[in-house]
């Protein structure tokens, strides 16, 4: 036994039919440049020692050892998933013949960032494919988008910290965003504000690729609301589709970027999930003609995917129109 995952040949019963060999990925196609796909994975709902197999088998060496590596079995489990969900995910793009998910490997950036290395054994020029990775114990997701860098972040709305909010943010946040988060009287909803702020900035410094260690959260204020500053809380206005998510670099309103477009989502009632794509340079100054598109899936990859886009599953609190 591998720590509660065998290495012997698998067989996956589904649908009450037993298979060698798990079926196919759904092709899918890629996305436009002005386009976002979402997938993602609900760790409670994948069951069966014969899949975690599966999943596996198809990590590298290195991957392996860092899944065992953890010794708590949801650890383990979500080390897994994550990578399992990465290597499907860019998969189904039917990119190359030669393109399946134990084939692709990954090399990271200078600040640590993980990208596809489509050097080592590819002899084509691959698409400007970007993807990025986040998870928590009780869902994990995959962004991916064509020519445009991405970060992705989740956190549970319920989440827990071990200290007061306000004493976070002082040591994490900009003044503006301190400022923001104390004038809230009613602590839920300035919890759930934290949490919004937070898993935007992550998004933010996972699309930049450079990490939290060269891009702080202080250097830097994520203003909800229109271009000039003006403060906005999502919770508490009807119209917060229309708002706009801005990046204003050291507090210097002049500084303020519109080089970045963001989204934050409500799933399935129980997270957030933030994401932050550069615009394309090839279609800046369309943006309002032409605005990005979400699509959402939900997998249990080799097993079920279904589109949730649209439903009530996928709520939009505020960005991207």
């Amino acid at each position: 036994m591998l720590c509660g995952f065998s290495r012997m040949r698998i067989h996956c019963c589904i649908d009450g039919k037993l298979f060698s060999s798990l079926p196919p990925l759904s092709p899918i196609s890629l996305p436009s440049p002005k386009e976002i796909h979402l997938w993602y994975v609900i760790p409670n709902e994948v069951k069966g020692e014969s899949l975690m197999n599966k999943y596996m088998e198809i990590l590298s060496p290195c991957e392996i050892e860092k899944v065992l590596s953890f010794r708590r079995d949801e650890l383990r489990k979500s080390a897994l998933l994550a990578r399992a969900l990465v290597r499907t995910t860019i998969a189904r793009y039917q990119i190359n013949s030669s393109v399946t998910p134990k084939s692709i490997k990954f090399r990271n950036n200078v600040h640590g960032k993980p990208e596809v290395d489509w050097s080592c054994s590819y002899n084509w020029e691959p698409p400007a494919l970007h993807f990025n990775i986040t998870h928590t114990s009780s869902l994990i997701a995959c962004g991916v988008t064509v020519n445009s860098p991405i970060g992705v972040d989740v956190e549970e709305k319920e989440r827990t910290t071990k200290h007061n909010i306000l004493t976070l943010a002082r040591r994490y946040f900009s003044k503006h965003e301190l400022e923001v988060l104390t004038a809230i009287g009613d602590p839920y909803i300035q919890q759930q504000e934290f949490i919004k702020l937070w898993t935007l900035k992550e998004a933010y410094v996972k699309a930049l690729g450079k990490g939290f260690s060269c891009a702080p959260f202080k250097t830097f204020t994520i203003r909800l609301g229109s271009s000039t500053g003006e403060q906005f809380h999502p919770s508490q206005n009807s119209s917060a589709e229309a708002s706009e998510i801005v990046v204003d670099s050291l507090d210097n309103t002049e500084n303020l970027t519109s080089n970045w477009q963001f989204m934050l989502l409500e799933f399935a009632s129980s997270h957030y999930v933030a994401i932050c794509t550069e615009k394309d340079v090839n279609t800046k100054g369309d943006c309002d003609n032409n605005p990005l598109k979400l699509t959402v899936w939900k997998t249990i990859p080799f097993v079920e995917d279904s589109c949730v886009s649209g439903t009530d599953t996928v709520l939009k609190v505020c960005g991207l129109r």
